[in-house]
This record gives structure tokens, sequence and C-alpha cells, in this order.
């Protein structure tokens, strides 16, 4: 099995956006760090957005950042949404014209291995992928949004803690 360049790139820009959580993020630095055409880096930006994963804010100081938080965002769903054809041979798929079919035990095997292959991913967020000293950046800014929203959803709590 071999992913598309399509997931490879979303991937790898989940990533990026994940190591600078701080601002927004443009096609043109991600394409720059990982030399990849800008064209293709917007077809992808504009998939991950209509999947939900990414948040983008267009004009002069516009960019991208993820939508939610790396531990929330999970590997097996981004695989699925950015690959188009998970059916590993021809009798997965609904053109299936093979004349064993219904006849050959291949097809139970071959697709019990990639619905294993998926659940080892869905174990997996991009918080896994990312270098630690990220990770803890990520806690730290997800610790401190919590207790915003502490202080301004429930002020009474923060009048009792004193």
């Amino acid at each position: 099995m071999r992913l598309t360049t399509l997931t490879d790139y979303s991937m790898r820009l989940l990533m990026y956006l994940g190591r600078h959580p701080e601002r927004l993020c443009t096609i043109s630095e991600i394409a720059r760090a990982y030399d990849i055409s800008e064209p293709h880096l917007m077809k992808i930006t504009h998939r991950l957005g209509q999947h939900g994963w990414i948040e983008t804010v267009r004009g002069r100081n516009g960019g991208m950042r993820l939508a939610y938080e790396p531990a929330e965002i999970n590997l097996g769903e981004v695989l699925r949404d950015t690959e188009n054809d998970l059916d590993l041979v021809e009798c997965l798929g609904s053109g299936n014209t093979c004349s064993l079919s219904g006849r050959c035990r291949l097809t139970a095997i071959i697709d019990g291995a990639l619905q294993q292959f998926l659940q080892h991913l869905h174990r997996y967020t991009l918080a896994d992928i990312l270098p630690e000293e990220d990770r803890e950046v990520f806690r730290q800014q997800a610790n401190q949004r919590r207790l915003q929203l502490v202080r301004t959803e429930h002020p009474q709590r923060m009048e009792k803690s004193r």
C-alpha cells in the first residue's frame, strides 16, 4: 500500500501548523519549508479546510492555523479524508469486475489488513507525531485557554477559589 502525495503533504502541512500554533502560517512559507509547489499546496489547504482540519483567514495578513488542538486531530480520520481510494485491490471497490468475486478469500484477508492499518492509525493524533518540545507548548497554551474559559464563563468559580 502506498499513500498518495496528497496525504503525505497534508500530514506535513498539519505538522507545520502544529509547530507554529502562535501565528497564522502562509502557503508560501510552508511551500518553501517542504519544497512543495504553491498551487499543489493550495489544493491541499482547500481540502483540509473543507474537512474542517484547518481554519483559513483571507486577506493581506491572512494565513492558516489548526482548527483543533493537535491532540484532537486523529491521523486515521485525516487519512480517510485525504485518500480518495482505499481499495487495495479491484475486488474491494464498487467497480469490481473480477470473475472470482464471491469465491475468493483473498478479498477478506486484504480488507482485514486494511482495517487493522486504519485502526492502528486511529490510535494516534497529530500531537503524537510532533516533537516533544512542541507538545509542551501546546499543553501550556491549552491550559491557558481552559483557564481563560473558566474565568469568562464561570467568574463565580474564580471568586470562590480566592
